[in-house]
């Protein structure tokens, strides 16, 4: 698995032990999505979503014929931080990604 993220957010991944690689434009992301997909070395690359929100269409000739890397958007925090309510950003993340609410 690898990341494509800002490279704030990038740094965290590394420190939770995934391979990530920063991005500060979408045109630096599209160029690195293209490598990975193109090394064949991965089964899944998440992209943040502030950067390619539709990482499949960035690299749509590339991934032709192909099954793998499955590509993923991933809400940046950048987006999660700006929203004035954060708690209310996060219930709906988990709402939309596991289908229900999870209340602590």
């Amino acid at each position: 698995m690898a990341v494509i993220a800002h490279p704030e957010t990038a740094q965290g991944f590394l420190l939770a032990g995934l391979e990530a690689y920063g991005a500060s434009t979408p045109e630096e992301a599209k160029a690195r999505l293209a490598e990975l997909v193109q090394s064949k070395d991965y089964a899944l690359v998440a992209v943040d979503g502030s950067l390619l929100p539709d990482p499949e269409k960035a690299v749509e000739k590339l991934m032709r014929g192909r099954d793998l890397p499955v590509l993923l958007s991933i809400a940046g925090l950048k987006e999660a931080f700006q929203n004035p309510d954060v708690e209310a950003y996060m219930r709906a993340l988990v709402r939309e990604t596991i289908g229900f609410d999870i209340k602590l």
